[in-house]
């Protein structure tokens, strides 16, 4: 991963509390919440069956977009 997308990522997780302690980043974003792109630039669908305890989710139509701004980051950056 490259020196200024680390750099980017840790000045995001700084600024967040994570519910799931950032275990995303630990695991080298190898293991990430489920998520795809949808129409609307700079969203994402959550995929996850628990979508409703996850405190960036937000309810939109018949789903949920996903707010965490670690997961649009790396979404984005690292294509995952």
């Amino acid at each position: 991963m490259e020196e200024k997308v680390r750099e980017t990522i840790e000045e995001i997780m700084g600024e967040l509390e994570c519910p799931k302690q950032f275990k995303c980043a630990e695991a080298g974003f190898d293991e990430l919440c489920k998520a795809r792109r949808i129409g609307l630039e700079s969203y994402l669908e959550c995929l996850e069956s628990d979508s409703k305890q996850c405190r960036f989710a937000a309810p939109f139509r018949d789903t949920y977009l996903c707010q965490c701004p670690v997961r649009g980051y790396v979404f984005e950056r690292l294509k995952k």
